[in-house]
């Protein structure tokens, strides 16, 4: 009964997951409020400042099964654990996808953080095949945190042309097939701050542009792009929680570099700046506001149409609720966002959320920001995890020209 159990939560997870299997979403660059060296505390509860506890979904699937809440918080040791299940999902991307999605979590040490592998393939409504693995992997002391994201797309998806005044109506359908190698290694420096490198490629294949509309082919086209080149990284981290915080905050810095002797097609910059922001309001609740400020921009250098910032490229494909992805692209991007969680049930098993966003995109290098885009919507939060925090998240969102669609995933979007 018990690996009955812990099939169905899984299955459960991996299906409202699907939005993570059907797009890029990649494992956050994420890091903990601790020492190297000092025992791990846990930053999580399974009951409230009055003493309720705290239900999940296995709570309930467990009550409908007449089974005991399990005493144990955290059994996870150097044994990896693996998960393996089969999902239907849908996204306004892929319309309705299969996938059949795996993962393993382990400690590399007694006091390490955990350490996970997850991967998945699915085959979508649109003909879209997908193939990611992200990987986070901590040293014994938590000193150091090697994280991959690796990724193969064969990927039909459509561009509206370039510049956030881009009118829905320019819609080119694109296919193309994708490849990206994403390596960083992070150092503690000291307290919160965390710093590093790493490698990074993005290569694009049998790209065709299947529109009538010519941004695309004025901007340069090409068959086959190469961006490849180094990265320096800096992490400032000092939320609770990072995969649902209720306070602290966290800022990212990544400088990029492309270079032609690594294989690019030409030598250009970026930079990528990710600022967020956790009270809880009113004081003393379980309520949050959360803000988030993401900006995306090319320093130098004209990279290929791909390869530019676009809704929902960013690193956990959360930018731009209310709009598909790919909907804006330019070479500058900023991007804000401010969102009120809440409690419908004492318990935490339910809760909701309203959030409101903006964005506005440059279109070829050099030239000017355009119209600010926003985006708004409701969402319901289901516990997936007491423990970790972890939410089932089911939003609505709304854009402008008609714009709208559901957004489902596992962990909050910021």
């Amino acid at each position: 009964m018990k690996i009955f159990l812990k099939l169905t939560v899984v299955v459960i997870l991996v299906v409202f997951a699907s939005r993570g299997f059907a797009q890029q979403k990649q494992v956050p660059i994420t890091t903990i409020s601790v020492e190297p060296n000092k025992p791990i505390e846990k930053d999580t509860t399974i009951s409230d400042k009055k003493g309720i506890r705290q239900k999940d979904i296995a709570d309930v699937i467990g009550q409908l099964l007449h089974h005991k809440p399990s005493s144990g918080i955290d059994s996870i040791t150097t044994k990896p654990i693996i998960s393996i299940a089969p999902a239907i999902g849908y996204t306004l991307l892929s319309r309705f996808a299969v996938v059949v999605s795996g993962n393993m979590a382990f400690r590399t040490g007694p006091q390490s953080r955990v350490s996970t592998i997850i991967a998945s393939t699915s085959y979508t409504q649109n003909k879209q095949f997908i193939l990611p693995i992200q990987t986070s992997i901590w040293s014994k002391n938590n000193k150091y945190n090697f994280i991959g994201n690796y990724l193969f797309y064969l990927y039909p998806q459509s561009t509206y042309g370039l510049g956030s005044s881009a009118p829905i109506s320019r819609e080119d359908k694109m296919d193309y097939s994708y490849f990206q190698f994403y390596e960083t290694v992070l150092r503690h420096v000291t307290g919160n701050l965390y710093a590093g490198a790493g490698y990074i490629l993005d290569n694009h294949w049998d790209i065709k542009d299947k529109g009538t509309f010519n941004d695309y082919e004025s901007y340069g086209t090409l068959s086959h792009s190469i961006a490849s080149g180094i990265t320096l990284n800096a992490i400032l981290d000092s939320r609770d929680n990072a995969i649902n915080p209720s306070k602290g905050g966290f800022a990212s810095v990544q400088y990029r570099t492309n270079y032609k002797f690594l294989g690019s097609n030409s030598n250009w910059q970026s930079l990528i700046i990710d600022v967020r922001k956790y009270y809880k309001f009113p004081q003393g609740s379980d309520n949050i506001i959360a803000l988030w400020n993401y900006d995306w921009l090319i320093l130098d250098g004209r990279p290929a149409y791909l390869d530019l910032p676009s809704t929902q490229w960013d690193s956990n494909s959360a930018t731009g609720r209310g709009y598909i992805q790919s909907r804006f692209r330019g070479a500058q991007m900023i991007y804000l966002e401010g969102e009120y969680r809440y409690k419908i049930t004492r318990n935490g098993l339910l809760g909701g959320v309203v959030f409101v966003n903006f964005e506005t995109f440059s279109a070829a290098p050099g030239t000017r920001l355009q119209t600010i885009q926003p985006g708004y919507g409701p969402g319901v939060r289901i516990k997936l995890n007491t423990v970790s925090k972890t939410n089932i998240t089911i939003d609505y969102g709304f854009g402008r020209e008609g714009s709208r669609g559901l957004f489902i995933d596992v962990g909050e979007a910021f």
